[in-house]
């Protein structure tokens, strides 16, 4: 954690872990500050990663934590020593519940100019097409949203900001104020809400998802699409729901016509496709998908094996 008025690091372990405001955000390659420049700009103020946009950054979010009467704040840029692959392994799983976990969710918005007219410049804001965004939008309840001056626009939960984050962001409003229904809802669903999301690495398109989905599993970069793959298998040693395999290709799948025959050539080649879908783009048109709640339904077990499903 960055000690908010020392704007010193300090590492802290087990269940006594202090109140803290993080942030949310989205990058600027070359232009962010790590956990090796805060070291070097603790002992030499003047270092040059102190006049970078990403400190600049770190110093504004210290500022708000520390009005909010926080005496720490978490930056992911600068407090997971990324050179060490069990430090970035553990931060990575354990993202979701440390966005859980804070105070408050400062969200930085860098290119939304100061205006009065939210509905229509903060849907093009890329922090909503980010894949790590989301699970910082959905785990921690006290959301304040920020422009690019760092004016404070509202909170999560304000009427106004709250249907508009939910209609840009697909997501139910009773999630965005509640993450822990997220167990009741298909994963088809939740994986629909990453469907238009984006990363830097192909990999952390799987990786962003392992809070929604409550699992864990170790970080394998150079895996590529792998990865989702191994998602998806974690899913559903923790899951009977079967929706995880209504995903689709919207441009090669169709319902099949009244008193069509369904061996016929032109349905069995559109429909046959991989059990498991290849990144959640997939699960596009799955939103509207829900958890099957009767008995019958809920306790259809099947596992994966050699042999298949």
């Amino acid at each position: 954690l960055i000690h908010t008025t020392t704007l010193r690091l300090q590492t802290f372990g087990g269940p006594r872990i202090p109140d803290y405001g993080i942030l949310s955000h989205t990058w600027t390659a070359g232009h962010e500050v790590s956990y090796q420049d805060m070291i070097s700009i603790s002992l030499n103020p003047s270092h040059p990663a102190s006049q970078e946009p990403g400190y600049s950054k770190i110093l504004k979010t210290c500022e708000v934590a520390r009005d909010a009467g926080l005496e720490y704040a978490w930056v992911d840029t600068c407090c997971i020593d990324k050179t060490s692959s069990a430090e970035l392994s553990e931060a990575i799983n354990s993202m979701f519940q440390w966005y859980q976990a804070a105070r408050v969710c400062i969200v930085y918005l860098s290119d939304l100019p100061p205006t009065r007219s939210l509905s229509n410049r903060m849907p093009r804001c890329k922090w909503f097409t980010r894949g790590w965004c989301l699970q910082e939008l959905i785990a921690p309840r006290n959301v304040r949203f920020y422009n690019c001056r760092w004016d404070f626009i509202g909170r999560k939960l304000d009427t106004n900001v709250l249907e508009l984050v939910s209609r840009i962001s697909r997501i139910d409003e009773a999630v965005l104020a509640d993450s822990s229904i997220l167990p009741t809802l298909s994963v088809a669903k939740k994986m629909s809400w990453a469907a238009h999301r984006e990363t830097t690495k192909p990999e952390d398109i799987a990786y962003c998802l392992l809070g929604i989905f409550d699992v864990n599993m170790p970080l394998l970069y150079g895996e590529g699409q792998k990865a989702f793959m191994r998602l998806q298998e974690e899913i559903i040693k923790r899951s009977n729901d079967l929706s995880i395999f209504a995903w689709g290709h919207p441009e090669t799948t169709r319902p099949v016509e009244e008193g069509e025959d369904v061996n016929s050539p032109s349905v069995t080649q559109t429909a046959c496709c991989d059990l498991f879908a290849e990144s959640p783009s997939n699960f596009s048109n799955c939103g509207d998908l829900v958890l099957q709640t009767a008995p019958a339904q809920r306790n259809f077990a099947f596992s994966l094996t050699n042999n298949g499903l």
